[in-house]
Parts: structure tokens; C-alpha cells; sequence
């Protein structure tokens, strides 16, 4: 997973729900936001993206950029 921040917050993940860009993998799937490990996991209600399909989703509450890199792998 690789991100880059639209705010610059100078700490990754210090700023709620701040909109972000977010390159994941099949090893990140199911997708998720919050996704694990962020400092800010609570910001918001977990809620499961389906970007198997689609290649890129947009989370609802926070507004972060999700792009599937390579394929999604069996099962997803």
C-alpha cells in the first residue's frame, strides 16, 4: 500500500477523515476504510469498498481515493 496525502499534515494519518490517495494491492483485499494500522483507524464507521471491479472506489465518509494496482487476484 503506498499513500500520498491531499493535506499536507507533515504526519501520515494525523488529520480525520482528510482525503487521500491510496494505491492498495490484492494482499489489501477486501478493501476497507479505515484500513488497518492508520492512526486514526475510528475517524469514521468501518465500510468495505468493492473495488475488485471497478479498479478505484472512493470512501463515502472521508473521501479517500482507493486504486487497485495489478490484478485482484482469485476470489475477490
Amino acid at each position: 500500500m503506498s499513500e500520498s496525502t491531499t493535506p499536507a499534515s507533515g504526519n501520515d494519518g494525523d488529520l480525520p477523515n482528510a482525503a487521500r490517495r491510496v494505491e492498495v494491492t490484492a494482499d489489501d483485499l477486501p478493501l476497507h476504510c479505515p484500513m488497518p494500522g492508520k492512526r486514526l483507524w475510528d475517524s469514521h464507521p468501518r465500510v468495505f469498498l468493492p473495488i475488485a471491479d471497478s479498479g478505484e472506489e472512493t470512501c463515502p465518509y472521508c473521501g479517500t481515493v482507493y486504486v487497485l494496482k495489478g490484478p485482484a487476484g482469485d476470489g475477490h
